[in-house]
């Protein structure tokens, strides 16, 4: 999963220039032609989102609606690639096109995602080992 980082800008709502936007659609466009791309979506801004806190032994979840505070924490799109390794998946990391901006820490997050084909923690006792492995038979099977 490739994620963009939020700004001040995006936190205002403000949109890319029409020369932006098409080079992102022509990202995409690439994504798309290369078999690589599940999914890609711009984020509305933190205004109108929600985050839900915990707090510690009580399991109940309270809501705080956006805005929040640390643009820089949140994130603005992300791409969802399925790639067959994390050095292609860097490659495509840096061929997006980044909005100029004067604001620091602009940038993307490059994450792995869990897949039910990855390898089950060795590290799970066997009773936690055979517990994923129900639960991915049943992710796996469509019916």
């Amino acid at each position: 999963m490739i994620v963009g980082k939020g700004n001040a800008e995006t936190e205002a709502g403000v949109l890319p220039s029409q020369e932006v936007v098409d080079a992102m659609h022509a990202f995409n466009e690439e994504l798309t032609k290369a078999g690589v791309l599940l999914a890609a979506e711009g984020l509305y801004p933190s205004s109108r989102g929600a985050q839900i806190s915990y707090s510690r032994g009580s399991g109940r979840g309270t809501v705080i609606d956006g805005p929040f505070a640390e643009a820089k924490e949140l994130i603005a799109g992300f791409w969802l690639i399925q790639v067959k390794s994390r050095e292609e998946a860097l490659q495509w990391a840096l061929r997006v096109p980044i909005v100029d901006s004067e604001e620091e820490g602009i940038g993307l997050d490059v994450w792995q995602v869990f897949d039910a084909s990855d390898p089950i923690d060795e590290s799970l006792s066997p009773a936690e080992a055979e517990q994923e492995a129900a639960l991915r038979e049943r992710l796996s099977d469509p019916s």
